[in-house]
């Protein structure tokens, strides 16, 4: 995961509920999959700006071809 922070927020959505009013007023939370994609937007960054990358394409020609 990108953020510590952000896994918390998770997690607490999850177990949290979604819409809670009162007397002072009302107060909604994000959707659960907002957060999930956020999550996975941030950790989809932070993996680009690593040097070494899961996958690399190499072009090999034998040696005496042309």
């Amino acid at each position: 995961m990108a953020d510590g922070g952000l896994e918390e927020k998770i997690r607490k959505a999850a177990e949290g509920p979604a819409q809670v009013s009162g007397d002072a007023g009302s107060v909604e939370q994000h959707k659960l999959s907002e957060l999930i994609e956020a999550d996975r937007y941030l950790a989809s960054r932070e993996s680009v700006k690593q040097s070494k990358r899961g996958l690399r394409f190499s072009k090999l020609v034998p040696p005496g071809t042309i």
